[in-house]
């Protein structure tokens, strides 16, 4: 790995999604000091912080030179997204998804592979760190409340998944070769509850 040439691990996190939030990002480079960094955000979700951290950590490869960048990160929805294989439907991210895309342009290449949390401590303990720090508190120990979910939300929810149902139904009606498996099915319905913050960013088990 040249020096040009950057590993990255990123994280970002909401305690009651949405609720206090921050992101984290690490960057090693080869013979290099490892870089590490972490902030708070207001209040806000899960998959917003988890694009922050994205943001954050193209914006200071650019800086110290960085030519291609491998990008890890334990939110499925992300990388998915930004590699093309689900869109982007909630406004929130929208605007955050375009500005990513912009800021990789500036790189000769960038990857972004989904990892287990497991292989994301570092960045996810910076996460932790942050707002530990910011609500001068350590981590709760018991569930933290799900936020209540509006009607409009709801109706919004319940639309893409019948959509999805629906169009996954007819495909196996007709016996398309192309039909999608159950599983994919399961990950399509399991992204639609994450974009909408009704589930925590991570895969279904």
């Amino acid at each position: 790995m040249s020096d040009a040439t950057a590993t990255i691990h990123i994280d970002g996190a909401a305690r009651g999604n949405p609720g206090p939030a921050a992101w984290a990002f690490v960057i090693e480079r080869n013979g290099l000091p490892v870089i590490k960094d972490k902030g708070c955000l207001q209040r806000t979700t899960n998959n917003v912080a988890e694009y922050t951290a994205l943001l954050c950590a193209l914006e200071h490869a650019a800086k110290i030179g960085a030519r291609r960048l491998l990008i890890h990160s334990d939110s499925e929805l992300l990388v998915k997204q930004m590699n093309g294989e689900y869109r982007v439907k909630n406004e929130d991210l929208q605007e955050l998804y375009r500005e990513a895309k912009e800021l990789s342009r500036q790189f000769d290449e960038v990857k972004i592979r989904h990892v287990p949390r497991a292989q994301n401590s570092v960045a996810d303990g910076l996460c932790n760190e942050a707002l530990d720090g910011a609500l001068g508190t350590k981590p709760a120990k018991a569930k933290p409340r799900k936020a209540a979910v509006h009607a409009d939300r709801q109706d919004a929810v319940r639309e893409d998944a019948l959509a999805c149902l629906r169009a996954a139904a007819q495909a196996w009606a007709k016996g398309d070769g192309r039909a999608p498996k159950p599983e994919d099915v399961w990950d399509q319905l399991w992204s639609i509850l994450e974009e909408q913050g009704i589930v925590r960013p991570g895969r279904a088990s």
